[in-house]
């Protein structure tokens, strides 16, 4: 057994790897074309197309090709966007007349989201330091007709530099990722490289609350199983911040967040975030946690 398969069960889980296989999915893109519409062609292109019970406009799809290179797909009408990640900006909920900042935006999944959330309205600074990916960002806002998103190339730990304070701000944090979503995944990981990452994780979550309102939301949120990058950055944040809060996820997919890693009693209200374990939710594994600033 792998080093990190004795970790999941110390975690309370048990299961097979080689039997977690993913599904497809999407995210219809509003801003340019409503559900039925965008069902109905894709259907006599025989794809098939099933709700995400759990997701606004999520649904995964069946297909014998690519849908990477469908008409649809370059004019913008969907995104193909992994289904637990379509899950923070959900929860962040960004509402038209606010300004919103998006820490780690590239490609571009959840800023596009965001913006279609929106309905194109208010403001979304999207940051990201790395040249390649904001040509990525670039492209998808530019090809699902986002029209309220400036980006910016820029360490997201200095965000404070802009001077504003933010609604609402989504940190979906460079991590480790996870084995459900990247070939080797247990080959090439280690225990020191969660810890390493876990740092940066504090010095972004740190730049975020700076910039964060009064009464603002922030959703963290990684595409990781480890504790060390989730619950325990949670409960390291809520001992240094008296004035945060975390806020209850109403979904109907998802564990409680741990509150108790590897002998390590955390803070109780951490079973307000969402964990998301493959072999339960057939999505990748991701954890999410929403606070408030009070």
């Amino acid at each position: 057994m792998s080093i990190f398969l004795r970790r999941y069960e110390k975690l309370g889980e048990v299961f097979d790897p080689s039997k977690i296989e993913l599904k497809r999915s999407l995210r219809i893109n509003t801003l340019k074309i409503n559900d039925s519409v965008l069902q109905s062609r894709l259907k006599k292109g025989k794809v098939t197309l099933t709700k995400i019970p759990f997701l606004k406009q999520g649904f995964f799809y069946e297909a014998n090709f690519s849908l990477g290179a469908t008409p649809e797909y370059l004019q913008g009408y969907y995104y193909l966007q992994e289904a637990a990640s379509q899950i923070p900006a959900m929860v962040l909920d960004p509402q038209a007349d606010e300004l919103i900042l998006d820490m780690s935006a590239a490609p571009g999944g959840k800023t596009t989201q965001m913006a279609d959330n929106m309905g194109n309205k208010g403001i979304i600074i999207a940051t990201d330091n790395n040249p390649y990916r904001l040509e990525s960002l670039r492209n998808n806002i530019e090809r699902l007709g986002v029209m309220n998103t400036i980006i910016y190339k820029k360490d997201a730990r200095f965000v404070s530099d802009f001077g504003k304070e933010f609604d609402r701000v989504l940190l979906d944090a460079p991590c480790s990722g996870n084995f459900a979503d990247e070939e080797k995944w247990f080959e090439i990981k280690s225990v020191e490289g969660f810890k390493d990452r876990a740092r940066l994780q504090k010095e972004l979550l740190k730049a975020a609350v700076r910039v964060l309102k009064k009464g603002g939301i922030l959703v963290y949120s990684t595409c990781t199983l480890e504790p060390e990058e989730n619950e325990l950055n949670v409960n390291w944040l809520l001992g240094k911040y008296s004035d945060l809060t975390l806020e209850t996820i109403n979904l109907s997919i998802g564990d409680p967040g741990l509150t108790d890693v590897f002998g390590e009693k955390l803070n109780p209200e951490i079973t307000k975030c969402k964990r998301f374990w493959p072999h339960k939710t057939g999505t990748q594994g991701f954890f999410i946690a929403k606070i408030k600033k009070n």
